[in-house]
């Protein structure tokens, strides 16, 4: 009940989140009717479904090949619907302002134009058509004394009118009788025939629409670009972090000791073997001493993917290579996934340990096994080891820190968080994670978690690149 309860609030808010991006990018900015509305409108329907058929088709069991039809379209508008959204929301703190700023340069053009003296035609009449009433200024307004004798002589309204037309101009008849004809001397031009004026312009669009468009075009150029920017950052592969952790019960002899930490590599329907095989060569170019795979290799079943992840055989360390689990190999089978990077010749630590030069290294199942009763076992992982010696735990999840500082570890190394993938995701990400990237320290334990080396869902990374990170151990003793 829960849980349909959630989904119907998700499905109502993606609603509500894609009939504001149509409005403001469709609504707001075509005609009715015209065929990018139309255009528009379709988007706004299909995109979200291919969306919910990317998050749903590899839990309900579709073919593979229609997995991987729907992932890179549905997966990818989920990251510009993000940003998108974003942008017009920062749009809407523009959108004011620039209307503000037209209306104010709208309103100082029209005073301009009204404070103009208007221009008469060298030679065009300034008379006004007869029977038209016109406001004579009072210091050019002849006395009407000066025309005519008073009218307390008893003179009638007509011979004031007689006495009144010998005053008119000419001129004025001339161009204002109703059989006047146009003048024709060399400084008159003919009066123009409303039936040849040219066709009116079609008008310019409205403000509002001018300012819909403007910001709405800048908030699609940034919510793409952004989305365009993430992606090419994962499909180009992890970058290489070093950091130098110490480690107070370290011996010397084991100084400097690299442990390359890779994490949610994410194998599925948009990241194949190419990818596999980016991540293998960077790590083997750093030349590790140990590498270790802590967690969220895949997405999916080894029927799906296990020839994608057949570049891991490839790697080399000269201790080898570790792996744990983490809660995505749950979704399709984690046992089949640990037989089968066994048989790629990597080392699962299933809630077990193994002895290393100087230190000992432990790795426990993922809290996601928990529902399958395979989930983390400290005590079985932990409870019998000299704890004289120093201790490295990989985990994927860093909720268990508390228990690795219970246990007296002394690093450990996990992924899980993916550093946030997409901003303001890291946000998220704090709420539920005591770290999110980097390293820190909790009592006698350091922390460290990386980003990841993939990305899950939306092939994009905003604000958290991935990265495969060389830990190298310090001895306070050297």
């Amino acid at each position: 009940m829960v849980f349909a309860l959630v989904g119907l609030v998700v499905l109502a808010l993606l609603g509500a989140v894609h009939r504001y991006l149509w409005r403001r990018f469709v609504g707001d900015t075509t005609a009715p009717g015209s065929p990018l509305r139309r255009a528009g409108t379709v988007a706004a329907f299909v995109l979200p479904l291919l969306s919910v058929g990317a998050m749903t088709s590899g839990r309900v069991g579709a073919p593979f090949w229609l997995q991987q039809v729907l992932a890179w379209p549905g997966f990818l508008w989920l990251a510009c619907l993000l940003y998108l959204t974003l942008a017009l929301l920062v749009g809407e703190v523009v959108r004011p302002v620039l209307l503000r700023v037209l209306a104010g340069r709208d309103r100082k053009a029209a005073t301009a134009e009204s404070g103009a003296p208007s221009a008469t035609p060298s030679g065009a009449s300034s008379v006004p058509p007869s029977g038209t009433l016109v406001e004579v200024p009072e210091e050019t307004r002849p006395r009407t004394e000066e025309l005519v004798p008073s009218r307390s002589a008893g003179t009638s309204d007509a011979a004031v009118r007689t006495a009144t037309e010998p005053q008119a101009e000419p001129e004025t008849e001339a161009t204002t009788g109703p059989e006047a004809e146009p003048s024709t001397g060399p400084d008159k031009e003919p009066a123009p025939n409303p039936a040849e004026a040219p066709p009116a312009l079609a008008p310019n669009p409205s403000r509002r629409l001018f300012v819909s468009r403007v910001v709405g075009g800048a908030a699609a150029a940034a919510g793409l670009a952004t989305v365009g920017y993430g992606t090419y950052g994962v499909l180009r592969g992890p970058s290489v972090r070093r950091i130098t952790v110490p480690l107070a019960k370290l011996p010397r002899a084991a100084h400097g000791f690299r442990i390359a930490v890779v994490s949610d590599i994410h194998i599925g329907p948009i990241l194949g073997r190419a990818h596999t095989r980016r991540i293998v060569d960077t790590i083997n170019r750093t030349s590790p001493d140990l590498v270790a795979v802590v967690g969220d290799l895949v997405d999916g079943s080894v029927a799906d993917l296990g020839s994608a992840a057949e570049p891991l055989a490839a790697l080399r360390a000269r201790h080898g290579s570790f792996f744990v689990t983490g809660n995505h190999e749950y979704f399709s089978g984690a046992e089949q996934w640990v037989d089968h990077v066994r048989e790629l010749g990597l080392h699962p630590l299933e809630n077990a340990r193994v002895e290393i030069e100087g230190f000992d290294l432990a790795g426990v199942n993922d809290v996601a096994g928990e529902t399958e009763g395979q989930g983390p076992d400290f005590v079985k992982a932990l409870g019998d080891r000299d704890r004289g010696r120093a201790a490295v735990l990989l985990a994927h999840q860093p909720v268990v820190i508390h228990d690795a500082v219970e246990h007296g570890v002394d690093l450990q190394l996990s992924g899980h968080t993916h550093g946030g993938q997409l901003w303001p995701g890291n946000l998220l990400a704090e709420l539920a994670n005591p770290t999110v990237a980097g390293l820190e320290r909790y009592g006698d334990t350091q922390l460290f978690v990386s980003r990841g080396a993939g990305a899950w869902g939306p092939p994009v990374r905003v604000g958290a690149p991935s990265d495969i990170t060389v830990v190298e151990l310090a001895s306070r003793q050297a």
